[in-house]
C-alpha cells in the first residue's frame, strides 16, 4: 500500500498498529537500526509481543517512542498520527476541543498532545536569513472594546500595545519566517535579534520604528513610513503583515484566548505551516514525524506546575 497523501488515506493507512510502528520507526532511526536511548548502542533484540526493543549492552527497554515527543503517552500510535497529519496541515489551527472530537481523547490530552507537536514543529535552524529580509512586530491580546470594563481599566493604561505581549517577526522575501515573543521592542532588544537571525549585508526593511536605527552599514536598511504609505517600490513589510494577519486569524477565530505563558509554541505552529506553504500535506505531515526525537515536553513543563505528575 502507497504512503497516504489525504487525511481520508492517513486514517486507512495508520490503522494497522505494525504500520505505524513501522514508519514512525523509519523516520525517528533513518538508518532501520534501532539505537538505545541510554547508551546509543546497536546491538538489541525486539519484544514483539510488547511491540518494544532490549538493549543487550545495558539492558535498557524502549520504545518507538522513547526520547520523543511522544514518551510516556498512553495515546495509540494510530491516534497520534492522524492527530499530526490534521495540526500539520489545518491551515487555521485546530482547538483542542476539535481534536479531541476527532480521535476520541479527553480534551485535555488533546490540549497536551497539540503542545507537544508544536513543540516537534520548532524550528531549530542556525542557518541565517539573507537577501531581501523584512522586519516588524505586532502586539498580541485580547481587544480593549471587547473586554469587560472591569478588565478593561485593569489592563489598559495607555495606547496601542499597553499590557498586550510582543512579538517580532523576520522575514526572507519567498522564504522562510521566524517569530518570537520578545519583552520589549527597545534598540538594543529589537537589533540583538536582527543581528542573530539576519546575514550581515543583507537588504533590511522596516517601519520607522527608532530602535531600527544603527543598522547601517552592517545591512542596507531600507525604512518606509507607514503614515504616508504602506509600499515604496520594493520598500514595505506587506510580507510580515500577511504572516501576521495568519497568525492572528488562527488565535481570534480557532484559539480564541492564547496564555502569553504559551505563546512561543502558537508562533512555532504557526511558522511551521508558512514556512512549509509550498509542501504537499503529506511532505509536512512526514517533516514534523521526522522532528519528533529529542523535544519531549512534560505536563509539568508545559504548564510551569511544580506540583503536576
Amino acid at each position: 500500500m502507497s504512503l497516504p497523501s489525504t487525511l481520508v488515506e492517513a486514517v486507512r493507512y495508520f490503522s494497522d498498529p505494525d504500520v505505524c510502528l513501522k514508519y514512525v520507526a523509519g523516520l525517528v532511526w533513518p538508518n532501520g537500526i534501532p539505537v538505545c536511548p541510554r547508551c546509543t548502542s546497536r546491538a538489541n533484540y525486539y519484544l514483539e509481543t510488547r511491540r518494544i526493543w532490549k538493549c543487550k549492552t545495558c539492558g535498557k527497554q524502549f520504545s518507538v517512542r522513547t526520547g520523543t515527543v511522544m514518551a510516556d503517552s498512553h495515546v495509540s500510535l494510530d491516534k497520534w498520527l492522524v492527530a499530526i497529519w490534521a495540526i500539520a496541515n489545518a491551515k487555521n489551527g485546530i482547538s483542542s476541543w476539535e481534536l479531541h472530537r476527532a480521535i476520541g481523547v479527553t480534551q485535555k490530552t488533546a490540549w497536551f498532545l497539540l503542545h507537544r507537536v508544536r513543540a516537534a514543529m520548532h524550528n531549530r535552524s542556525l542557518s541565517k536569513l539573507r537577501g531581501e529580509v523584512e522586519s516588524d512586530e505586532t502586539y498580541i491580546g485580547g481587544l480593549a472594546e471587547k473586554m469587560h470594563e472591569y478588565r478593561r481599566k485593569a489592563k489598559i493604561h495607555g495606547r496601542g500595545g499597553v499590557g498586550k505581549t510582543i512579538v517580532l517577526g523576520l522575514l526572507q522575501r519567498h522564504g522562510e519566517v521566524r517569530a518570537e515573543v520578545v519583552p520589549n521592542t527597545k534598540r538594543r532588544t529589537v537589533q540583538e535579534r536582527v543581528r542573530k537571525h539576519v546575514e550581515p549585508g543583507s537588504e533590511l526593511f522596516t517601519d520607522q520604528l527608532a530602535s531600527y536605527q544603527g543598522l547601517v552599514p552592517d545591512f542596507a536598511h531600507q525604512v518606509i513610513n507607514h503614515a504616508e504609505r504602506y509600499v515604496d517600490g520594493r520598500v514595505h513589510t506587506n510580507g510580515m503583515e500577511n504572516f501576521w494577519s495568519l497568525l492572528k486569524r488562527t488565535i481570534r477565530g480557532t484559539y480564541i484566548s492564547v496564555e502569553p505563558f504559551h505563546l512561543t509554541r502558537y508562533l512555532d505552529e504557526q511558522a511551521y505551516r508558512f514556512n512549509t506553504r509550498k509542501g504537499t500535506d503529506a511532505e509536512r505531515f512526514q517533516r514534523v514525524v521526522s522532528q519528533v526525537t529529542g523535544r519531549r515536553l512534560t505536563y509539568r513543563e508545559l504548564t510551569g506546575n511544580e506540583e503536576a505528575a
